[in-house]
């Protein structure tokens, strides 16, 4: 683990292994941290924090730190990208670029260092000035997910570390690699011992400790929406913030005016992307009647021609499925589809490889809204479609489930593209595109998806405290005791 700026063990010595889901070895052994483990995360953090350098550098100091882990994340890209693949069964070339993606978010962050301010009050009369400040709110716990294990904690940690603050880390069993990687990195890039502190294990005892922890003043937390709600409640101990980017069931919306060759190229990329273990996967197509029946079979067509396979092979799109749990989850998905009526088009099964977790590109129509398919997120390589005739039916198609993450709409038409994204009830919408992401627009659910917001100019501001400084200039005059 990474702790007060050194490479240690668990202090009971235990450790825990890692197979390829790719290829069925063992890929990583690591540290199994308990309670005391955290308790030595954070009380460096603290630390740190209370008495260290790093909340007091300048934002131009701080600044230069952030670019220098962005160079040696882009020099490292080969060794970073491969450890992903190996642990979490994503295509290679797919976590070179996530890489370049990640590296390009501390760049962003570096930025906003030298950007963080509050604002000034002349006019509360001639013997009052004020002003407000920001400060940093102090040590941030960060729970992270196994499906983008480097670009999610590049979503978080710099920038709080833009704001000043001092985190701990607790990585995916499942992926912890590469972000142990990072705690080397930003030692090299120069950050103060303890500022960044890594702990790897279970979500139990691990995770739940940082959620209740007494010293953490903030969680930020991605993952289930189930998983964060708990987070919330053992969060109260001591009223932390907390930050959350949760499920979604993503819409796409397909009007019959839209270039529908390039809609066919999204949609698809839109669910297949990352085997589906997407908070942001396309996973319902809502496709308007007058040209479903075209359409869908030309995303049938593409879905079968998708090379899944190795994640080591520089041809493959769709790789492994992390473990044996979420496997059976998608296995189990496409079951509860077929009970339910809708009718399986292509795929539905595990994929005869010889070693390793795969699962056919799937496609699901005469699907409806209350299915469970419809509202529920898979996390797979599964697609289900609906159908509808008018956009305010599409809307209200979109907007029935628990989550508001992102959509997709696709048509030419500019008054039905902005009726229907002001209509939909989500953090992200996409016109005429799908996924694209930009470190300058911010990212965040409505409803059951989440609470604050990463990326984009405010995001500093999640890593804060708003302080209002009064200043009575002159005698006071209005004396109370008088």
């Amino acid at each position: 683990m990474w702790i007060d700026g050194k490479s240690v063990p668990a202090r009971s010595g235990k450790t825990f292994l890692r197979e390829s889901p790719g290829h069925g070895i063992t890929v990583g052994e690591y540290p199994l941290a308990d309670r005391h483990d955290v308790d030595s995360a954070v009380a460096a953090a603290r630390r740190a924090f209370d008495t260290g350098p790093w909340p007091l550098l300048s934002g131009a100091d701080r600044s230069k730190v952030l670019w220098q882990t962005a160079e040696i994340i882009r020099a490292r890209k080969e060794d970073l990208a491969l450890t992903e693949t190996l642990e979490s069964g994503k295509p290679i070339k797919q976590a070179r670029d996530e890489m370049e993606w990640s590296a390009a978010l501390w760049d962003y962050a570096g930025a906003l260092c030298r950007h963080l301010h509050g604002d000034s009050y002349n006019s509360l009369g001639s013997q009052v000035l004020a002003l407000t400040v920001r400060e940093p709110i102090g040590v941030v716990a960060m729970i992270t997910p196994w499906n983008f294990p480097l670009l999610i904690i590049s979503q978080k940690l710099p920038f709080a570390l833009a704001a000043g603050c001092s985190a701990v880390i607790k990585p995916s069993e499942l992926t912890p690699g590469t972000t142990l990687k990072l705690g080397e990195i930003l030692a090299e890039a120069g950050l103060p011992d303890g500022v960044v502190n890594i702990v790897s294990g279970y979500g139990d005892p691990s995770g739940i400790a940082l959620s209740e922890h007494p010293e953490i003043d903030m969680i930020s937390f991605t993952g289930s929406t189930e998983v964060g709600k708990a987070v919330v409640g053992a969060s109260q101990r001591n009223l932390k913030k907390v930050e959350l980017e949760l499920g979604g069931k993503n819409p796409h919306l397909v009007f019959a005016d839209a270039d529908l060759e390039a809609a066919l190229d999204a949609v698809v990329f839109g669910v297949y992307f990352n085997m589906g273990e997407c908070c942001n996967s396309g996973s319902r197509l809502l496709v308007q009647n007058d040209i479903a029946d075209e359409f869908v079979s030309r995303v049938i067509e593409t879905a079968k021609r998708i090379p899944v396979g190795d994640p080591l092979d520089e041809r493959t799109k769709i790789g492994a499925i992390i473990d044996e749990n979420q496997f059976n989850k998608i296995l189990g998905y496409i079951e509860s589809g077929n009970r339910a009526g809708a009718r399986l088009r292509v795929g539905g099964g595990q994929l005869p490889q010889v070693t390793g977790r795969f699962i056919e590109p799937t496609v699901f129509d005469a699907v409806q809204p209350e299915m469970a398919i419809a509202r529920e997120e898979i996390f797979g390589p599964v697609l289900s479609i609906l159908t509808f005739d008018t956009k305010e039916e599409a809307i209200r198609i979109a907007n029935s489930t628990i989550y508001g993450l992102s959509a997709g709409v696709w048509t030419r038409d500019i008054d039905t593209a902005f009726a229907v994204s002001r209509g939909i009830r989500a953090g992200t919408i996409w016109i005429n595109t799908f996924m694209d992401g930009y470190p300058e627009l911010c990212f965040g659910g409505f409803k059951q998806s989440g609470l604050g917001r990463e990326l984009g100019r405010f995001s500093i501001e999640e890593f804060t405290e708003l302080k209002s400084i009064q200043v009575h200039l002159g005698p006071r005059t209005n004396l109370w005791a008088r």
